[in-house]
């Protein structure tokens, strides 16, 4: 028998569809003016609340009104909001910070640090902030993009996580030491978006540098998970990267897995990869043939897909905004409008939502003031332009300001149910949780650029044209320029063209010598491997050889062995039923 979900009948009438231009409780529709003004009064209440209380340290305790390190002692809060600043047009700030962070932060130290982390927030808010330092008013030295101290402290920091990557699947330790690498002790159990989470910074960065080795880890560790998959096409929450074997099964698009399939998409529109597109598409179809019930989306076990969990996790909410990304705005709304009726329900979105019961999930109950409802307001507000959107960003403000604003900055929510407010302000409720607030709320920011207006830059490599738009966040809300990909890599292209003109040269040799031409076709791009089969490095060595044309993907994969453990969520695996 299917299953079926039991919603509350209060619930279910909240879930109907919002009219277009629906009044807010005051009878009237949010004036984005107003509120933007709101949303850069909230920004300038948190930062200068951090530096005044909390910096150096990364990140400030709001209710103690001092600072503690919490992913590496990088002044981290600075690193995530300088990017915000420029956004919110400030210009004079971004300069100073830039000049403070070149004099404060060193990655050589001897700290543990998240390798996930340390690349989604300083790689991605270095690489750019380096990107947007013209635009802001930086003197940037000569080469530039192709150069530049943020870049290189870009580098420097990505180059620490390199260890993290020698492992025999390729796919990452969850944890690195900056000093000397990866600990001899460390646990090789990571979840599934801490290895398919290096795409966008890593590509871009070899893009910049000339260097490929960081694209060439994060293509293959994407690639070894796309093999891990079950027989029906989904992946676990956590895998042993010693081993490739799957220790947590649960499969769904929230903790422990949604970055991956962010970064399939971003990626592809990054890098135009019709294979990273083509993967998600099929994860994409088996997600919704196994975990979506009625527009939300459950925890499933991977291999024989049976419900799990039936919750909500407030990580999900991003997914309205993926999947606006691929065009389909209907099942987008509808699965947007199903999360927004829970930030109504608590005036914010616990971390755990059990969807039967039409409550929260007991130890779950907190908010701490997480971007990803707001972020796929913003990105359907501009493929649709539906006030509801609005609505949703009117409401998010007032009920952060009104729960957790204290006199130093802005409170994690340790509950919705009593408003109870725990001693910490994350550096993401700077760098993604305002700025997609501002970006909703300001339809003519430079970011939202349609190509009406550019800036052409001269590099080492020739002229290329930056700043017309199509900034893609990575999943920390760090813009990158996807055209500042091409301005450093002339010479390589030149490279490639002269290898196809080569490859068709001896192409039509043979063809002339009595060979039959092979054909490529131009289709979409298919999995030449199934699921849970492994290609040992010298089986691949030999296909390659066979190619006519150059495979620039590896498929390389993982062996896949069933197990018993349930949910992982933040690198703690939970092994009973609850």
């Amino acid at each position: 028998m299917p299953f079926r979900l039991l919603i509350p009948v209060g619930l279910l009438c909240a879930l109907l569809p919002l009219h277009h231009g629906a009044p807010g409780p005051d009878g009237t529709a949010p004036d984005p003016a107003h509120y933007r003004e709101r949303v850069k009064s909230m920004f300038y209440h948190a930062y200068d609340s951090y530096l005044e209380n909390a910096f150096p340290y990364d990140e400030l305790r709001p209710l103690t009104c001092d600072g503690h390190d919490t992913w590496g002692s990088f002044s981290l809060t600075l690193i995530d909001a300088l990017d915000t600043l420029l956004i919110l047009g400030n210009v004079s700030e971004f300069q100073r910070v830039v000049e403070v962070l070149q004099d404060n932060v060193d990655f050589d130290i001897d700290v543990n640090a998240s390798v996930f982390e340390t690349n989604i927030r300083v790689v991605g808010g270095l690489l750019s902030a380096h990107l947007l330092s013209k635009k802001a008013g930086v003197e940037v030295e000569a080469g530039w993009p192709c150069s530049g101290p943020l870049l290189r402290m870009a580098e420097e920091a990505a180059r620490k996580l390199l260890p993290a990557f020698q492992t025999p699947t390729g796919m990452p330790y969850g944890t690195v030491n900056l000093l000397h690498g990866v600990n001899p002790g460390e646990t090789p159990v990571t979840c599934t978006a801490g290895i398919g989470t290096f795409i966008v910074e890593f590509a871009t960065l070899s893009s910049l540098t000339g260097d490929p080795v960081f694209e060439d880890v994060a293509r293959v560790a994407l690639t070894r998970l796309w093999e891990s998959r079950s027989d029906i096409g989904l992946v676990g929450n956590h895998i042993d990267v010693l081993t490739g074997k799957w220790v947590a099964q649960d499969a769904g698009i929230g903790a422990g897995v949604d970055s991956y399939f962010e970064y399939l998409v971003k990626g592809a529109i990054l890098l135009q990869d019709k294979n990273l597109m083509a993967m998600f598409l099929e994860y994409n179809k088996a997600i919704r043939n196994y975990t979506r019930f009625d527009d939300w989306y459950l925890w499933v076990q991977m291999y024989k897909g049976t419900v799990s969990m039936p919750v909500f996790q407030s990580l999900e909410a991003y997914w309205p905004g993926l999947q606006s990304l691929i065009g389909d705005i209907d099942n987008a709304m509808r699965t947007f409008l199903n999360y927004y009726t829970v930030w109504k329900q608590f005036g914010g979105l616990p971390e755990f939502y059990n969807i039967p019961q039409g409550y929260t999930v007991e130890k779950r109950e907190g908010y701490p003031l997480r971007p990803e409802l707001i972020e796929s307001a913003m990105y359907l507000y501009r493929a649709t332009g539906d006030p509801t959107l609005l609505e949703l960003g009117r409401d998010a403000v007032e009920s952060i300001e009104k729960i957790s604003k204290v006199e130093c900055g802005f409170a994690t929510i340790k509950d919705l149910r009593d408003h109870k407010l725990d001693n910490r302000m994350e550096s993401f409720f700077l760098a993604e949780t305002v700025k997609y607030l501002y970006l909703l709320f300001d339809p003519t920011n430079f970011i939202h650029n349609n190509g009406s207006s550019f800036d052409a830059v001269i590099t080492p490599y020739g002229e290329c044209i930056l700043g017309a738009g199509g900034y893609i966040f990575n999943t920390e809300a760090h813009p990158i320029d996807p055209a500042a990909l091409h301005c450093c890599r002339r010479l390589k292209e030149e490279q490639w063209e002269v290898e196809d003109l080569m490859r068709e040269f001896y192409s039509l040799k043979r063809n002339r010598s009595g060979f039959q031409k092979k054909t490529v076709s131009s289709g979409p791009w298919e999995p030449s491997a199934g699921p849970g089969t492994f290609s040992s490095p010298e089986n691949q060595e030999r296909a390659r050889e066979k190619k006519s044309v150059k495979q620039k993907i590896p498929l390389l994969s993982c062996p896949s062995q069933p197990f018993t453990s349930k949910l992982a969520l933040l690198g703690q695996v939970f092994l009973d039923s609850t």
